[in-house]
C-alpha cells in the first residue's frame, strides 16, 4: 500500500502558475506509474497528466497540453505538476494517484486503473 499527500494548491489569477506536489510513503514509489486527475463538483473525475514508473513516458489531456508538466523524483518519492498559464476552467480539486504496474513505461489515463489516491488539493483560478 502507498499513502499519497498532495500540496501546493491555492488561489491564483488567470495566467498565473502553481506547482502541485504529491508526497508518497509506504511501498516503493518507483513501482507505480503516477497520475494527476481533477474533479469539479457535479462532474466526473478527469485525467490531467500521467507519468510512467521511470518518468520516461508522459501523457497529457488536450486541455492542458503545452501548459502543464508532470514530473517525478523517485529518490524523493515525490510527484509534481507544474501548471502555467492557468485558466478559470482549470479550477478543480486535483488528486494524485498511483497505478501499480510491472511495466516500466506503461501509462494509463482512466482513473479506474489507479489503486491509491490522495485526499486532493483545491486549485482556484480567478478571471
Amino acid at each position: 500500500q502507498v499513502q499519497l499527500v498532495e500540496s501546493g494548491g491555492g488561489l491564483v489569477q488567470a495566467g498565473g502558475s502553481l506547482r502541485l506536489s504529491c508526497a508518497a510513503s509506504g511501498r516503493t514509489f518507483s513501482g507505480y506509474a503516477m497520475g494527476w486527475f481533477r474533479q469539479d463538483p457535479g462532474r466526473e473525475r478527469e485525467f490531467v497528466a500521467v507519468i510512467s514508473r521511470t518518468g520516461g513516458t508522459t501523457d497529457y489531456a488536450d486541455a492542458v497540453q503545452g501548459r502543464f508538466t508532470i514530473s517525478r523524483d523517485n529518490a524523493k518519492n515525490t510527484l509534481y505538476l507544474q501548471m502555467n498559464m492557468l485558466k478559470p476552467e482549470d479550477t478543480a480539486v486535483y488528486y494524485c494517484a498511483a497505478d501499480r504496474t510491472s511495466i516500466e513505461e506503461l501509462v494509463r489515463t482512466s482513473p479506474l486503473r489507479y489503486d491509491y489516491w490522495g485526499q486532493g488539493t483545491q486549485v482556484t483560478v480567478s478571471s
